[in-house]
C-alpha cells in the first residue's frame, strides 16, 4: 500500500485538518470514497534510508545524577552511566527503584536534584523535551484517539516544521518499518495491542530522534504477545541503529533485548553489564535473586584448592568453586543456578561438590521439571531442573560443577 500526501482537503473533513492537508491512502473501508489514493510506487528501501540518511546516531551521558522528591525520598542517588551511538540499554529492577523516574528524567519530564544528562556531548539539561533529540514509547501507548494511525505518525514531524516531501517519506518508510502500511487510515481503536505499540514505535522513529525511551512498551500486552513485539523492537533497533533506553521490571524482556543491563535497587545501581554476565557472574545477593532463580549459599573461604580453584564450607558441605577472582574477605556468599545442577546416581557421584537431599515438590514445566529440594544438613530449599519428573519424597544425589559457582559480596 502506499501513501499520499496532498493539498488543503475539499472534502468535508480534511483527513489532516490539523497539518494542512490530507492523507490518502488506497485502504479506505475507514474513509470517505474522496480519500482513496493513487499508487506512487516509491521503493521501501530507499524510503528507509531517506528517512535516516540525515539522522545522527546520538551517544548518551548520564553524570551524577541525583533526584530528591519534595517529601524528601530520594529516588535517584549519583546515577552514572555512558551509553554508547547505537547501544540498547535496559534498566531493570523492581518497581520502585527509579526506573521510570530515570527516563523521564532523560526525556527532560523531571527536573534533576544534581547531575547532568549530555546527548553527543552537549549538556541537554535545562533543555525542554522537544529540544533533547529523544523520542518516547510510553507504556498506555499514548496515542491520539481522533487521529488514523498515518496522522498520529505525523504529528511530530508536522509539529516540527517538515514539509510536505519529507513527511511523505517519513510516513512511507515508518508504516513499511513496522508492517502498518494497510492500517494506516485506521484509528487506533480499531487496532489491536501490539498493532497499537506499533504505531507509537512508528511515531517516535519518524521524529529521527537520536535516542528513543522507551517506558514498559510491552507490559500491557499478552505473554505471547509480548515475546513477538520485544524481537520486532529489537530488529527494528538492530537494523537502524538507534540508541534505545528501555524500561523494565520483566527480566526475560532485558536478557532477551538488551546490549547491557543497569539493575536498580532503591535509586543506586547494583550492577552494570552484558545480560549473560549479570546472569551468570551477578555482583551482589540482590541482583543473583532478582535475575532468574538462585541458589545463595553462605560460605567460609578455606583456601584454595588448586590454580584458580577455591574450597570454601557452606551448610551442605565443602564445595569446590571455580574463580579467577581472588574473594578478599573470608567470609562470602556463594550462589549457582537452578540448571547447572544435576542428580548423578551414587555409583557416578565424584568426590566433592555433592549433596544429599529429598525431593520435596516439583512443577513440570515442559522442556524442564522444577524440582524443590531440601538437605538434613540445611534448613533452606534449593531449587534445580531435571530433564524428567522426579519422585516427590524421593531421596537424590545433587550435584554442582564448580565452573557454575559464583561469589557474591562479603558475608558481615
Amino acid at each position: 500500500m502506499s501513501v499520499r500526501l496532498t493539498g488543503r482537503g475539499q472534502g468535508p473533513r480534511s483527513a489532516c485538518k490539523w497539518a494542512n492537508f490530507p492523507i490518502e491512502t488506497s485502504e479506505s473501508q475507514n474513509r470517505p470514497s474522496s480519500y482513496s489514493c493513487h499508487a506512487l510506487n516509491i521503493n521501501a528501501h530507499r524510503e528507509l534510508n531517506y528517512v535516516y540518511r540525515e539522522r545522527t546516531l546520538a551517544s548518551l551521558s548520564i553524570q551524577g545524577v541525583s533526584k530528591t522528591f519534595p517529601n524528601g525520598h530520594r529516588v535517584l542517588d549519583d546515577i552514572t552511566i555512558d551509553v554508547a551511538s547505537g547501544e540498547f540499554l535496559t534498566l531493570l529492577g523492581p518497581s520502585g527503584c527509579g526506573k521510570t523516574t530515570l527516563l523521564k528524567a532523560i526525556a527532560g519530564f523531571h527536573p534533576l536534584t544534581s547531575g547532568r544528562f549530555l546527548i553527543d556531548g552537549k549538556d541537554v539539561t535545562a533543555l525542554p523535551p522537544e529540544s533533547r533529540n529523544t523520542a518516547m514509547c510510553f507504556q498506555s501507548y499514548a496515542l491520539f484517539p481522533h487521529m488514523t494511525v498515518a496522522e498520529n505518525i505525523l504529528f511530530g514531524p508536522r509539529q516540527n516544521g517538515a514539509g510536505k516531501a519529507e513527511c511523505h517519506a517519513r510516513l512511507e518508510a515508518a508504516l513499511q518499518q513496522v508492517d502498518l502500511a494497510a492500517h494506516a487510515t485506521k484509528l487506533p481503536s480499531a487496532l489491536s495491542g501490539g498493532q497499537q505499540q506499533r504505531v507509537a514505535l512508528a511515531r517516535a522513529m519518524a521524529m529521527r530522534p537520536g535516542v528513543i525511551l522507551f517506558d514498559e512498551p510491552l507490559s500491557n500486552l499478552d505473554a505471547k504477545l509480548r515475546e513477538q513485539v520485544r524481537f520486532e523492537i529489537r530488529a527494528l533497533q538492530a537494523r537502524h541503529g538507534f540508541t534505545a533506553i528501555y524500561v523494565t521490571h520483566d527480566q526475560a524482556e532485558a536478557l532477551a533485548m538488551s546490549d547491557r543491563i543497569v539493575v536498580l535497587n532503591g535509586g543506586r545501581i547494583e550492577q552494570i553489564d552484558t545480560p549473560a554476565a549479570i546472569y551468570d557472574r551477578p555482583a551482589s545477593r540482590f541482583v543473583a535473586d532478582f535475575i532468574g532463580a538462585a541458589n545463595i549459599l553462605r560460605a567460609d573461604i578455606l583456601g584454595l584448592a588448586g590454580q584458580t580453584i577455591w574450597r570454601v564450607r557452606t551448610d551442605l558441605g565443602e564445595f569446590d568453586i571455580r574463580s579467577e577472582s581472588d574473594p578478599k574477605a573470608p567470609h562470602h556468599f556463594v550462589c549457582w543456578r537452578p540448571e547447572a545442577a544435576e542428580i548423578v546416581s551414587q555409583a557416578q557421584a565424584p568426590q566433592s561438590n555433592i549433596f544429599q537431599a529429598v525431593v520435596t515438590a516439583q512443577a513440570f514445566q515442559g522442556n524442564v521439571t522444577d524440582v524443590v529440594v531440601r538437605s538434613g544438613k540445611s534448613d533452606a530449599a534449593y531449587r534445580i531442573q531435571t530433564r524428567r519428573p522426579l519422585t516427590v519424597g524421593a531421596s537424590v544425589m545433587v550435584r554442582v560443577d564448580p565452573a557454575s559457582f559464583c561469589f557474591l559480596e562479603a558475608a558481615h
